[in-house]
């Protein structure tokens, strides 16, 4: 059988695809309910639900190009893993080991997609754009989330989700309440940890 064009574009899909696998043994420095950590897969699957949800509520966001850009946020942590933001990593360092995954993981794919795949992650990691900043919001947003559902360990440090990320959160906006019940459900959860 002649191969075609199309049929190279499945296979070399199908290998991207076989490679961001990976994702789902990446353990974030998050614990769901049942204290077990969660993986960079769970979290970026919750985020881009999220991310459909609130991008609705906001008609000049191309809610298409946000719901990609949130599934594929955390794709440059493959490699590497994931580094916690409370522990003030550098963040050259962390640029470009994750640049050097999305390049790998890129050139997986068909040339134009593999383009369009490196261009949305620059996107979203230069916050450059409406769609950029909604998800790296949300991004904040459905971590401080996970912390205060999970079962975190007895040094968990509340304090900081209160900060974490609040420059992504813009006044006037639906975000500005967002960040409110984050922050109030912080300090509950907090609040019953410091009583266990």
């Amino acid at each position: 059988m002649k191969r075609t064009k199309n049929m190279e574009n499945i296979e070399k899909i199908l290998r991207f695809i076989e490679e961001a696998e990976g994702l789902k043994s990446v353990t974030r420095y998050a614990w769901t309910k049942d204290g077990r950590r969660e993986s960079t897969a769970e979290h970026s699957w919750r985020m881009t639900l999220f991310t459909a949800l609130a991008a609705a509520e906001d008609p000049s966001i191309d809610w298409k190009k946000a719901v990609l850009m949130s599934l594929i946020h955390d794709m440059g942590e493959l490699y590497d893993g994931d580094i916690s933001a409370a522990t003030k990593p550098d963040e050259s360092v962390k640029y470009t080991q994750e640049l050097r995954a999305i390049e790998n993981l890129a050139s997986l794919l068909p040339a134009d997609q593999g383009m369009m795949f490196r261009n949305l992650w620059m996107e979203y990691t230069d916050g450059s754009t409406k769609e950029a900043r909604l998800v790296k919001a949300l991004d904040k947003a459905e971590t401080i989330l996970q912390h205060s559902q999970g079962q975190n360990p007895a040094d968990f440090d509340y304090a900081f989700n209160l900060k974490y990320g609040k420059e992504y959160f813009d006044s006037g906006s639906g975000l500005t309440r967002l960040r409110e019940l984050l922050d109030e459900k912080t300090q509950n959860r907090s609040a019953e940890f410091s009583k266990e």
